[in-house]
């Protein structure tokens, strides 16, 4: 369980990198708090930001679930694709928003797996 936690902590500082992207780009782009729009570069890694908080709400329970209830180690790769995968997001949608969907589904669907994987895992434990 070790590297699920190492995982879920990359993952975790991850958002914290961009997180520290988007307060840079409001000094670049002038965009005080609280204000969330005015320049689409801004825009843009305000979103990452947003989307990636959306799916670490689920990807960080799903981890933790199909570890305890599948395997740690199968957690482990697909917790590994959905940090690849949130980088891509990140340059892709950064350089053109319309090249941010191969970054994002290989963060979906990692995520969307291990929390089905979880679920199917605590129903055949319970049955």
């Amino acid at each position: 369980m070790e590297l699920v936690a190492i995982i879920i902590a990359l993952a975790l500082i991850e958002y914290i990198v961009f997180s520290f992207l988007v307060g840079m780009a409001r000094g670049k782009y002038g965009i005080s708090a609280p204000a969330v729009t005015g320049d689409p570069i801004f825009e843009r890694y305000y979103r990452v930001q947003e989307n990636t908080l959306e799916l670490l709400i689920y990807f960080i329970p799903g981890m933790v679930m199909f570890a305890y209830y599948i395997r740690p180690d199968v957690a482990v790769g697909l917790g590994v694709v959905f940090i690849i995968g949130r980088a891509l997001y990140f340059k892709g949608y950064i350089a053109d928003p319309k090249s941010r969907s191969f970054g994002f589904m290989l963060s979906f669907f990692p995520s969307f797996l291990l929390v089905l994987g979880g679920l199917c895992g605590a129903l055949w434990r319970f049955f």
